[in-house]
């Protein structure tokens, strides 16, 4: 059965409700992965989701109850099953706090009725052609890449129909010396792969390494730490992840100041935007909201509103935060749904390599990783370095630190006390990677940035 008809028969199967949502999602997937310089893996796989939202009139209000299917739901009588429990779901949740009238229809989409995009193993083929020449090369390569090509149909009992192919993919390189005492990693996301230049990325694996011939013993401290854009992006994810506007409006978090939310308040000199738009170019998402729960930000009732450019943080300022439909009338402001991109513009054109060669002495990371919440009234974060600290004096990177460290430190600190930024530029986060792909980010230059204590291994 069809996408489109699961979606218009179990709509019909739902003409009792006080309304319904319907989304299906076609997943077309490919990947390779490679092991000590041999490839491994070479796989395509498709799945489909069914995602059913019953709302029911009660006393006191409308509830939303929701059920999906991750196997194939391809009779009449499958989808009804699908359509009872989630009545059934709604009537056990009783009344919703964020109820809303479900939103109507304001476009027709001609892409309506096309099949789901599939992809193959033929767009890594330019990418597998310099993949095989690095797996040729002096060093150990492990590695993974995968490309996903994602169909959703969204139909509504108001009279929404939208569809939405969302690409997403990435690689990740991580090279050994041959006798495994040295380990660098790099990586990079990508729509399509025709961008991904892989004895690019390989290269500057081997420059890591050969920065590791060198090795050096520091203690945990305060240092001035160069952070590349992969974790920059880390660290940026878990801000704007942060940013409900709930939480703010009832102190729980740190954007709630003493007077309400923090909107407005500046946290730089600097000119930055922290910003999620869904027709950035390479970045594309969702021109529409689908969503399969409610929570903090987010609402059932508010599938097929529009998405839109928010600036978290408007030229150095807290910008927008997150609110349902529901809340933004509760708090009287803006309905901001969350984006599902991010990009933080404002630096200069300098690369990281220009932060290294303005470096008197310091650190220079290369992602991080394992990065956990300690404090949410002020975000502070705790997590590890990875795959390469190096040491920078007098303006060249003399060696590399032959342990990891822990860090303690708030994304918003990062804001406050950057001191340089450099060129915006697509990267992949290193620890968010599969919630969160498409992300555009500067390096940084942070004083004094918080290593709190010396992590065996590298």
């Amino acid at each position: 059965m069809r996408a489109q008809e699961v979606v218009e028969r179990t709509l019909a199967a739902g003409r009792h409700l006080h309304g319904c949502t319907v989304l299906v999602r076609e997943t077309s997937e490919v990947a390779l992965r490679w092991a000590n310089s041999t490839m491994t893996t070479n796989a395509h796989t498709t799945s489909r989701s069914t995602t059913v939202i019953a709302f029911v009139a009660l006393e006191g209000g409308v509830a939303a109850g929701v059920v999906s299917s991750s196997v194939a739901v391809t009779d009449e009588s499958g989808l009804q099953d699908l359509v009872r429990a989630a009545e059934a779901a709604a009537r056990d949740a009783g009344p919703a706090d964020d109820a809303a009238p479900l939103v109507e229809p304001d476009t027709t989409d001609p892409a309506w009725d096309e099949p789901a995009a599939e992809t193959s193993i033929g767009v890594f083929g330019g990418f597998a052609e310099g993949l095989a020449e690095v797996l040729a090369g002096p060093h150990r390569q492990y590695g993974f890449a995968t490309h996903q090509l994602s169909t959703v149909w969204l139909g509504t009992s108001t009279g929404i129909r939208r569809r939405w192919v969302q690409p997403t993919g990435s690689v990740e390189l991580n090279a050994k010396t041959a006798d495994l005492t040295g380990s660098a990693w790099t990586g990079a996301s990508t729509a399509d792969f025709t961008d991904v230049d892989v004895t690019a990325l390989a290269a500057e694996v081997d420059r890591r390494l050969a920065w590791s011939t060198r090795r050096v013993t520091l203690p945990a401290g305060r240092y001035e730490t160069l952070l590349p854009p992969s974790a920059v992006a880390d660290l940026m994810v878990y801000l704007v992840w942060s940013m409900e506007g709930r939480a703010a409006q009832e102190g729980r978090s740190a954007l709630a100041g003493p007077d309400g939310p923090r909107v407005g308040e500046k946290l730089t000199s600097l000119p930055l935007t922290l910003a999620s738009d869904p027709t950035a170019p390479g970045l594309e998402y969702e021109p529409f909201l689908t969503a399969t729960r409610s929570g903090e930000g987010i609402s059932v009732f508010d599938n097929g509103a529009p998405t839109r450019r928010t600036e978290w943080v408007s030229v150095g300022a807290i910008g927008e935060l997150i609110y349902s439909r529901a809340e933004a009338a509760e708090f009287g402001t803006r309905f901001t749904p969350p984006g599902e991109n991010l990009l933080l513009t404002g630096g200069s054109d300098a690369s990281i390599t220009d932060l290294v060669s303005r470096t008197e002495r310091g650190l220079l990371l290369t992602c991080l990783w394992y990065i956990r919440e300690v404090d949410p009234t002020t975000l502070l974060l705790t997590g590890l370095t990875r795959d390469g600290v190096y040491l920078v004096e007098g303006g060249e990177v003399v060696g590399e630190v032959d342990h990891n460290f822990r860090f303690n430190y708030s994304p918003l600190d990062v804001l406050r006390r950057t001191t340089e930024v450099g060129a915006t530029g697509r990267t992949l986060p290193r620890e968010w990677k599969d919630w969160f792909t498409r992300t555009a980010m500067p390096p940084a230059r942070v004083p004094e940035f918080n290593m709190s204590s010396v992590s065996l291994g590298r």
